[in-house]
């Protein structure tokens, strides 16, 4: 690939912050390798996440719970090399923030000082405010994500939306303060009624980035297959897909099969060939061989 220009205007944590106060939108999308991120951050998408949603569009599980560190790490890697303008962000996976602090101060260093994120995101509320801070008194810049929490898909009984009743909407509420307060830079709000999600992002200070939450958050985010079109799964409410990569690339590798099954590919012009002088060196060289094979048999 062409050597990539440098990014002309960084994204960083005290931007956005000033992004909230002038009122602007921000944008965000996932990546989990090198040329999808390339093309996002030359988009101008403002943040990167390497999101755990890796594990069910890139790896196959069924959910994002048996992705590891590790994983993540590798496409991390793949996807820093790729971004210059976007801040990128490294989702903790289920199991790297459950076992204790000092657990999830080394996850996260590992995702800075190995993988090259600026910025991690840890899923829940309340209960994840002592880990959000410990890992700002570390200079580890933190998104929360309240909601649909899809880690907590076992617990939530399945992918449904939050906040719905007085008690879980106050709940949430809570959550987000709570997180606030902590430190957290910003928060993903997920699968919640676009009302709720209009109060918490006018009670905070930080942005808020919205996923199945509706328009009045700070920003917006999607799963870039999800936008992409290339899922095999029905699409949920809020997405909404700017491509159709499913059908194109199925159309492709058809069409590749049936041409070479054809002889069809490659062609001639696709081909590479010799110089005249050198076919004509080769024919002598092949016919003296021959020759020189028969008289000695």
């Amino acid at each position: 690939m062409d050597p990539q220009p440098e990014a002309v205007s960084k994204i960083t944590v005290p931007l956005l912050l000033e992004r909230k106060l002038r009122g602007e939108k921000i944008t965000c999308l996932t990546a989990y390798d090198y040329p999808t991120a390339r093309l996002v951050d030359e988009a101008e998408i403002d943040m990167i996440l390497v999101g755990d949603s890796l594990a069910q569009v890139v790896l196959g599980y069924d959910s994002t719970i048996p992705v590891t560190l590790e994983e993540m790490l590798h496409h991390l890697r793949a996807v820093r090399r790729a971004t210059r303008r976007a801040l990128l962000i490294a989702d903790l996976p289920y199991g790297a923030y459950h076992l204790s602090a000092e657990e999830t101060l080394r996850a996260s260093i590992r995702c800075l000082k190995e993988g090259g994120a600026e910025a991690v995101k840890i899923e829940g509320g309340k209960k994840r405010a002592v880990l959000v801070r410990r890992l700002v008194d570390a200079e580890i810049p933190v998104m929360g994500h309240i909601g649909l929490t899809p880690q907590s898909v076992h617990a939530l009984g399945g992918y449904r939306v939050q906040g719905k009743t007085l008690e879980s909407a106050m709940e949430l509420l809570a959550d987000a303060e709570a997180l606030e307060d902590a430190g957290a830079f910003a928060l993903v709000l997920e699968g919640m009624p676009r009302e709720l999600a209009g109060i918490i992002t006018g009670r905070l200070r930080i942005p808020t980035i919205g996923i199945g939450a509706g328009p009045n958050c700070d920003g917006q985010v999607l799963v870039v297959h999800d936008l992409l079109g290339l899922s095999f799964q029905p699409h949920a409410k809020f997405v909404r897909a700017y491509a159709d990569l499913t059908s194109t690339l199925r159309t492709a590798f058809a069409r590749f099969r049936d041409d070479v099954v054809a002889s069809r590919y490659p062609n001639d012009a696709e081909s590479y060939h010799w110089s005249a002088s050198l076919r004509e060196q080769f024919e002598k060289e092949v016919a003296v061989k021959n020759f020189t094979d028969e008289f000695e048999g």
